[in-house]
């Protein structure tokens, strides 16, 4: 396991929470190879949606950019090993916006 190893860049999910997303991750990088990134991605997004509900949405890779909306509490992103990793979920049309 590598959690411990991992550098929280931004979130505002609860502690919990967080040490979930990089257990998730680091258990996704023991089952994948570090180039199968679509396998690591859904293997933490499945996770997270069998945990705490649908509607997670996960991104891996070392370089890319975003812009999205999520629901308050449930935003992550970290880097693990040589990848960085996006975790959220998304708003639905009655939530309000982060």
């Amino acid at each position: 396991m590598l959690e411990g190893k991992a550098l929280i860049e931004d979130t505002d999910m609860p502690v919990k929470m967080q040490i979930q997303a990089m257990a998730s991750a680091s258990q996704a990088l023991d089952h994948y190879d570090v180039l199968d990134l679509k396998s690591i991605a859904a293997h933490i997004k499945k996770e997270f949606d069998m945990k705490y509900g649908g509607g997670w949405q996960c991104v891996v890779g070392s370089n890319f950019g975003g812009f999205f909306t999520h629901s308050r509490g449930t935003f992550i992103y970290f880097k693990l090993e040589t990848l960085n990793f996006l975790i959220f979920k998304g708003v639905s049309s009655s939530s309000s916006a982060a």
